[in-house]
C-alpha cells in the first residue's frame, strides 16, 4: 500500500472516468463514435502504464447508467465497440497477465456482449499482473442501494442481526468488493465531480483533474497525475503532524 507520506510509491488501485472522446472527436469534425474508437488505443496505453509503474488495480468508467439515455445511435454503436474491443483485446490481455471484471448490472446488455464478458473473465480468472475493471451500466448509487438490500435481506432471513452491520460488512457487498479502495481517481475531459462513480469506495481517494480529454491521455499525461498523486499527504483523518513523528 502507499505510503502516507509524499513519495515515489506507486497508488495500489487507480480510478479513471475516461471523458472527453465526444469532444476530442468534434474538434476534428468526425463522428463522435469516432472519439470513443481513439478511446480504446489510450486504454491499452493506461494498462501499459499501471504494469510499467506498479500498479496492480486499474477500474475504468465505461458506460454509466445514466448513459442510456444518450441518443439511441450512440449507444448501439458503445455497445458494438465493447463487444469488438472485448473479442479483439481479450487474449493480448492474458497473455501480459491481466484479470478482467465487469461491475455493474450486465443484466441489460444483449446475450452476445454478455457472453463476450464471461467468457473474457473466464479466460483472465487466474492472471495476477493487473486487475482491470470495466465499469459498465454502473452507478454507485445502485451499487449502495444494492448492497443494503442484500443486507437487509440477510437480517430478514435470520443470518445475520442489525448489530451486525458496520462499514467492512457493507464494503463486501459492493460489486468492488474483492478490490482495496481506489488510491488515486482521475477524470479527463474537464469536468469536475464524480458523476455517481464509486461513490462509497472513494472516500478517501486522492483526486486528479485535468482538462485533457481521454483519447490524449498518453504516458506523459498519466506520469503527471501519479506525480500529483506522490506530492500529497495522505492524513486519512489524522494531522500532519501526527504523522510526522517518528
Amino acid at each position: 500500500m502507499n505510503s502516507n507520506n509524499p513519495g515515489t510509491s506507486p497508488p495500489c488501485h487507480v480510478a479513471i472516468i475516461m471523458d472527453g472522446n465526444g469532444r476530442w472527436a468534434r474538434n476534428r469534425g468526425k463522428p463522435r463514435v469516432f472519439g470513443h474508437r481513439r478511446g480504446v488505443e489510450t486504454v491499452r496505453e493506461a494498462i501499459r502504464c499501471c504494469s510499467e509503474y506498479g500498479i496492480s488495480h486499474l477500474t475504468l468508467f465505461a458506460f454509466s447508467s445514466e448513459n442510456w439515455r444518450r441518443p439511441e445511435k450512440e449507444v448501439s454503436l458503445l455497445m458494438e465497440l465493447f463487444i469488438s474491443t472485448l473479442e479483439n483485446e481479450i487474449h493480448r490481455m492474458h497473455e501480459n497477465g491481466v484479470r478482467l471484471q465487469v461491475i455493474g448490472d450486465v443484466s441489460r446488455f444483449n446475450s452476445r456482449l454478455r457472453k463476450a464478458i464471461l467468457n473474457a473473465q473466464a479466460l483472465t480468472a487466474n492472471n495476477q499482473q493487473l486487475v482491470l475493471s470495466i465499469a459498465a451500466n454502473y452507478g454507485g448509487r445502485w451499487d449502495i442501494v444494492n448492497s443494503a438490500k442484500h443486507l437487509a435481506s440477510e437480517v430478514k432471513v435470520g443470518n445475520i442481526d442489525v448489530s451486525d452491520i458496520d462499514e467492512a460488512a457493507f464494503s463486501s457487498c459492493l460489486s468492488t468488493a474483492s478490490l482495496p479502495d481506489p488510491d488515486l481517481f482521475i477524470r479527463t475531459g474537464g469536468e469536475y465531480r464524480v458523476s455517481n462513480f464509486l461513490l462509497w469506495q472513494l472516500a478517501y481517494t486522492e483526486m486528479y483533474f485535468t482538462d485533457v480529454f481521454w483519447p490524449d491521455f498518453n504516458e506523459a499525461e498519466f506520469k503527471k497525475a501519479l506525480d500529483a498523486f506522490n506530492s500529497r499527504q495522505r492524513r486519512f483523518g489524522l494531522t500532519g503532524d501526527q504523522l510526522t513523528v517518528s
